[in-house]
């Protein structure tokens, strides 16, 4: 019976550590996704990747809880930061030339 105890006693604190933020975030997306309040990213890069000519299209970051997405482009060595209301699918603003 005292290994159990044992085996339990050290189990109990790694089950308490927090959720990475990556993971925790990443969870709160899919569910805000799935609820219709973030729209997804196919149809966010539909929206921004074609207005951005002449640049390529290298990536995204989603920032939650507020639901911005920012895409970045690479354009003659410079890299443009493109951020958009994931509720929305709005431009709010863009960063670099």
């Amino acid at each position: 019976m005292v290994p159990l105890l044992l085996l339990s006693g050290m189990a109990a604190p790694a089950l308490a550590q927090p959720m990475p933020e990556q993971v925790r975030d990443g969870a709160v997306a899919l569910q805000a996704r799935r609820q219709g309040r973030l729209l997804p990213l196919p149809e966010i890069e539909k929206r921004v990747v074609p207005t951005m000519r002449d640049a390529q299209y290298i990536g995204f970051d989603l920032e939650m809880p507020s639901g911005i997405y920012t895409l970045k482009f690479l354009r003659d060595g410079a890299v443009i930061w493109v951020d958009v209301d994931g509720r929305t699918g709005q431009v709010l603003g863009r960063t670099g030339r």
